[in-house]
């Protein structure tokens, strides 16, 4: 027995489920914190239709019974057929094929593993970062600076866990600004973010990645020409997009290739 629905069309909802009526036994049976059985330690705490985990980087999941599945209705929606449930115990099928066993804990300290109930935002930058540099063509010089500011723009990022759960975690996307002096005349001002982007780069990439980092690389007859970075949080995996600046003072974008 394997997941019932996982990342993709069988993340959706059946047919008709939205017309079935949620088991509230089953959801009031699993109020409370669960201790996984295999690491003997604290996995979920259970609170209304909330459930939150021991990490503070994981974020609090709404979730539902709906006759023998469980579905979590995080950034992506997933469900886990449900084998056993008892007052006591709970055990559930991942989506790698894991039976995940717990059992209802009746020590009074384990609340200390769940002291907040707000998620922790990891940020990539923390203050604002300054590149400044000095260029010249045509025998004029020109300053090209690049800003990354730290926003409180809140970016989810889905994965899954050890047990096979789908986890999101939450993280702060980065407003690039780049500006081009010829001496004290500003000649280009902009604020950068990465919905400017969606012309060149897919919007299921997008909606997980940040941007992460703005370079200047040269200036020729086009003009200025800066690459942008949009990366998934944590990951190897990322787009660079090209950035010209014309003489025009209008921006292109295009895909680096």
């Amino acid at each position: 027995m394997g997941l019932l629905a996982s990342c993709g069309s069988g993340n959706k909802p059946q047919a008709g489920q939205s017309e079935l009526k949620e088991n509230g036994q089953a959801k009031a049976l699993l109020q409370g914190i669960w201790i996984d059985d295999d690491m003997d330690s604290p996995l979920w705490r259970v609170e209304g239709d909330t459930i939150y985990y021991t990490d503070p980087e994981i974020a609090p999941v709404y979730f539902r019974i709906l006759k023998d599945t469980l579905y979590l209705h995080g950034n992506e929606l997933a469900g886990y057929h449900i084998d056993r449930q008892t007052e006591h115990t709970f055990w559930f099928h991942t989506q790698n094929d894991n039976v995940i066993k717990l059992h209802k804990s009746e020590n009074p300290g384990d609340t200390i593993n769940f002291r907040t109930k707000a998620v922790e935002v990891i940020p990539a930058y923390t203050e604002v970062t300054k590149r400044d540099s000095v260029v010249m063509y045509n025998g004029t010089r020109y300053r090209a600076y690049v800003y990354i500011n730290p926003s409180k723009m809140k970016v989810v990022r889905t994965t899954t866990s050890d047990e096979g759960l789908n986890i999101d975690n939450v993280y702060y996307d980065n407003i690039m600004h780049i500006c081009v002096y010829e001496g004290r005349n500003c000649l280009y001002d902009s604020d950068i973010t990465k919905q400017m982007f969606t012309e060149v780069v897919p919007e299921d990439f997008l909606n997980q990645a940040i941007l992460t980092d703005m370079n200047f690389m040269k200036v020729d007859k086009t003009g200025f020409h800066y690459q942008a970075m949009v990366r998934i949080p944590e990951s190897s995996v990322y787009n660079v997009i090209n950035l010209l600046i014309g003489f025009d003072w209008k921006l292109t974008i295009t895909s680096a290739k």
